[in-house]
């Protein structure tokens, strides 16, 4: 499922995959959904900040809003990543990607609030929508609340 203002142009496969508003998955994204064992997909639960059994074999990957790909980035099986992350370089990486990180397998650093921001803008005026207020109150909200997670930041 591929929610509103978000855009996969190109080829690439992204069976069983949740993709968020405002997401842009570059020219040969691909994701995996189907572990080579044919085992059940575990996913990150942020409920018991660990992974967790889901009970199904086909899991592709999950994609907060405002998240982006870069050109023939590769997701394994069961991929989850927050909102505002920006994904790129050769390799996979992680399984969890946490919000506003900018990188890839190679590592990672923080993509900051006020650079996401001015994108998050430039994006939506694309399509004649103000971000508003209150949802820039919302990502700034992620933004603080996601940084137990960027494990690169402590």
């Amino acid at each position: 499922m591929i929610l509103g203002y978000s855009n996969k142009s190109h080829e690439g496969y992204l069976g069983n995959s949740y993709i968020g508003e405002w997401c842009n998955l570059g020219a040969g994204t691909n994701c995996s959904n189907l572990k080579n064992n044919y085992t059940e997909v575990k996913l990150w639960d942020y409920n018991t900040d660990r992974f967790s059994p889901t009970g199904v074999t086909f899991c592709g990957l999950i994609m907060g809003d405002h998240s982006k790909s870069g050109i023939a980035t590769m997701f394994n099986t069961g991929t989850v990543i927050g909102v505002s992350a920006n994904i790129f370089g050769s390799g996979y990486p992680r399984t969890f990607i946490p919000s506003f990180s900018w990188g890839g397998a190679k590592g990672y650093k923080t993509y900051l609030l006020k650079k996401s921001l001015e994108v998050i803008e430039v994006v939506m005026e694309r399509r004649n929508i103000k971000l508003e207020d209150k949802d820039r109150l919302i990502l700034e909200h992620i933004f603080h609340n996601s940084s137990t997670y960027r494990n690169w930041e402590n």
